[in-house]
């Protein structure tokens, strides 16, 4: 393992300047292009370290403090970028004065680090290596897959080292395979019933005028169907709490910046269910490889009665699934959302990883125990506010 980081891949000086660099590197450690290019070539997708979003979750939103980067190299002449995870101090995640690090980053459910496909387990055992070699006794990879290619390279890189995990707060997401057909998947869904239900819903909604599905993937045509969301979701309870993204200036910088990277590469669609010139619900879904993050939804409360997030999340199914490039949409959404939970029927193990950075460590232990004390308060918490959500979004 390489103890130090490089900025740039593919100079001699830039290979040079390795030895001056430390184990926790810099976000602008890397060009934006080998950061993507490594996420182009990961054993797991993760549209949520693509750099266009990455970076300016971190720099524009100031959410977390000392953010970095965990590096991992080929051993060879080419030094080849082949894992990369963004992290922060304990500290800036939650508040706990301990030697660990933590892969989190703002507006970010999904922590999977890019391993390169054909590297993945030297790769992770490196990703280990570095945040023990920064200093930390503790890496912790909240809402991480456990059932992919990237939990298994991890698992192999900790067994070489002896490191046993700890998993906490084990649960079940919804997803979409989209290698099916949309409309035989959604009858066996939603059943007869209730599609007929939908259908009448639809057919009631045209009756007020024209009704159309759109996605926005150019920048121009993203730019302006991003604001028209930030509207949609401050007029409903998300604004009325405060939380919408547009509602915080440093939120909306930082969607806005990441929005117009991802677009220039169409990596991000705006999904809009509109009736004449009003948009009734529309949704951000942001692009890996073959696999979609289904990051934000929102909708018009006013007119529950049809349905309209249901309405939208029906039009997605049947556009991925149409999409021969889409093998998988991941809806991000919490366990036992009462929307989606009935509609995309696959399901994603997910958990918070906590990986002790050496083996039968006393100390790691006891800080495992701080780290997951602290999570289960912060969790009892969100969800008194997730049960007071999920009644406002069973008619969405």
């Amino acid at each position: 393992m390489r103890g130090t980081m490089v900025d740039s891949i593919g100079t001699a000086a830039e290979r040079t300047e390795a030895a001056a660099r430390p184990s926790i590197a810099r976000l602008s450690a890397l060009s934006r292009a080998t950061w993507n290019r490594l996420g182009d070539n990961a054993v797991e997708p993760n549209a949520f370290y693509d750099a266009h979003y990455s970076l300016p979750a971190f720099e524009i939103t100031g959410k977390l403090q000392k953010p970095g980067l965990l590096l991992a190299f080929a051993d060879d002449a080419a030094h080849e970028v082949i894992g990369l995870l963004p992290v922060v101090p304990a500290w800036s995640a939650l508040r706990l004065p301990v030697p660990a690090l933590v892969a989190q980053q703002p507006y970010s459910p999904l922590t999977v680090p890019l391993l390169h496909a054909e590297r993945a387990k030297e790769a992770a055992g490196q990703l280990i290596d570095a945040a023990r070699a920064g200093g930390a006794r503790v890496l912790s990879l909240p809402t991480m897959t456990l059932d992919g290619p990237a939990f298994a390279a991890l698992s192999a890189a900790m067994a070489e080292r002896g490191i046993r995990p700890v998993i906490h707060n084990r649960y079940q997401r919804a997803a979409f395979d989209a290698a099916t057909d949309a409309e035989t998947y959604l009858r066996e869904a939603l059943g007869g019933k209730k599609l007929k239900e939908l259908r009448r819903q639809r057919s009631r909604l045209a009756d007020e005028g024209s009704v159309a599905f759109t996605i926005a993937r150019t920048p121009e045509a993203v730019v302006p169907a991003l604001e028209r969301f930030l509207v949609l979701e401050a007029l409903g309870w998300k604004g009325a709490g405060g939380t919408g993204l547009g509602q915080v200036e440093s939120d909306a910088a930082f969607i806005r910046k990441a929005a117009a990277g991802l677009s220039a590469d169409g990596r991000i669609e705006i999904a809009e269910l509109t009736l004449d010139d009003t948009v009734l619900a529309s949704g951000i879904l942001i692009r890996q490889r073959d696999r979609v993050l289904f990051f934000k939804i929102a909708y018009d409360e006013t007119r529950s009665r049809y349905s309209p997030g249901v309405q939208l999340t029906l039009e997605l199914t049947r556009h991925y699934a149409a999409d021969p490039e889409i093998a998988l949409v991941d809806s991000t959404a919490d366990a036992g959302h009462p929307m989606i939970d009935h509609v995309w029927r696959e399901r994603l193990t997910i958990g918070d990883l906590l990986i002790p950075t050496t083996p039968n460590d006393p100390i790691s232990a006891a800080i495992i125990g701080l780290m997951a004390a602290r999570r289960r308060a912060r969790s009892g918490a969100k969800r008194l506010l997730h049960a007071a959500r999920k009644l406002k979004e069973k008619r969405s």
